[in-house]
């Protein structure tokens, strides 16, 4: 599917790919809100660990407009990828994990916005370059947080 707004942003964190997969996809439910501070509510409704297929519901409020999504778990490989999309609004969401050594990992996340409502339309190149800064925000918030609290690899 053509994605109409798309954002990558990639980092490198000083961590091993394990560390840095559980701090996103283990400890999702507690930490994507840490990183992503746009994200007030969040709640996964699937019983259970997270896994492909898992449902979670957010609301989230950028530059002040409120939007609450239903989402889905489309991919989770350990120490490697984190996958989830929405069909309303239609967005997909990657994380991809690199090790570059025992402790140091290359996040990439990626944002694509699907479809842009007819009235959102006239404000595509606003909205790009917002969701440019967000994906840049979101990998250095996650350095930040993986670093101080995952412990390093032992030499």
């Amino acid at each position: 599917m053509h994605s109409l707004v798309k954002a990558e942003a990639s980092i490198e964190i000083e961590r091993s790919a394990q560390s840095v997969y559980r701090f996103i996809a283990e400890g999702f439910a507690q930490n994507y809100p840490r990183w992503s501070p746009e994200v007030q509510e969040l709640e996964i409704t699937t019983e259970g660990p997270l896994r492909v297929g898992s449902v979670g519901r957010q609301v989230r409020i950028d530059q002040g407009r409120r939007t609450e999504s239903v989402f889905r778990i489309t991919q989770m490989e350990p120490a490697q990828q984190l996958s989830f999309e929405s069909p309303s609004p239609n967005f997909h969401v990657d994380y991809r994990l690199a090790p570059q050594a025992e402790d140091r990992t290359q996040l990439t996340f990626t944002f694509e916005l699907r479809r842009l409502d007819l009235f959102m339309r006239p404000f595509e190149r606003l909205i790009r370059h917002r969701v440019q800064e967000g994906a840049q925000r979101n990998v250095r918030n996650l350095k930040r947080l993986i670093e101080s609290e995952q412990e390093p690899a032992l030499a």
